[in-house]
């Protein structure tokens, strides 16, 4: 079986040597890129399994490079975990809504740092079955399909399941979703959300929506 390949984003020139040094004695393949533009060419030639993103670069910041990333489709398999000296939950919201799959704040440790890389590669591997879960909507007929296979869905599911997918692998925030798919005028709670999303993982399977813990829900594609 290849390694699983890492690709290092940072302007600090250390901390990517320290990095490498410790994860590539890990097993891993790793590569470096001093700046979001050198990680968009690097991306380009050849996609890692992760990448550990620093957010304060210059040129562009890690959040601008993981949208971009994001927005590709191509892209979808690729894990990135923010690894910052800011801490703020604020800053964490923002990384996660961006696109991104964990957060780290410096300084880590190596070994507990390799722990998180760990649980994330086993959490989101690449297998066959998550890539072959292919969701599209046609919203004229109000139908979802799954690897070709239509799936009529309730008017509200349907809300939801359209707003996830108009931004897939973003975390909507749970307060976005009451708004944009029950609106401000009717007077629902947050179970509501877990109900439907909870619906929804049945008819198009459980791995389909991703739950950012104390966030919102992200449609994995």
């Amino acid at each position: 079986m290849s390694k699983k390949s890492i690709l290092i984003v940072d302007d600090d020139e250390d901390i990517r040597s320290l990095l490498t040094y410790n994860i590539e004695k890990a097993g891993y393949d790793v590569d470096n890129a001093s700046n979001g533009i050198e990680c968009l060419e690097k991306i380009k030639e050849n996609k890692p399994h992760l990448i550990l993103m620093d957010v304060m670069m210059p040129e562009m910041d890690g959040l601008e490079v993981c949208e971009q990333i994001k927005s590709e489709p191509s892209n979808a398999q690729i894990l990135i975990c923010f690894l910052t000296a800011r801490g703020e939950d604020y800053s964490q919201i923002a990384a996660l809504e961006a696109g991104g799959d964990d957060y780290v704040t410096k300084p880590i440790k190596p070994k507990v740092l390799l722990s998180r890389i760990n649980a994330l590669l086993r959490r989101t591997t690449h297998s066959p079955s998550l890539q072959q879960d292919i969701i599209h909507i046609d919203f004229d007929k109000y139908i979802v399909y799954k690897n070709g296979d239509e799936i009529l869905l309730p008017k509200k599911e349907f809300e939801l399941i359209s707003l996830l997918a108009s931004k897939p692998n973003h975390v909507f925030r749970r307060n976005e979703i009451l708004t944009t798919v029950w609106g401000t005028e009717i007077v629902v709670g947050d179970r509501t959300i877990d109900v439907h999303i909870r619906k929804l993982r049945r008819k198009l399977g459980e791995e389909c929506i991703a739950t950012v813990k104390g966030v919102g829900y992200k449609l994995i594609q």
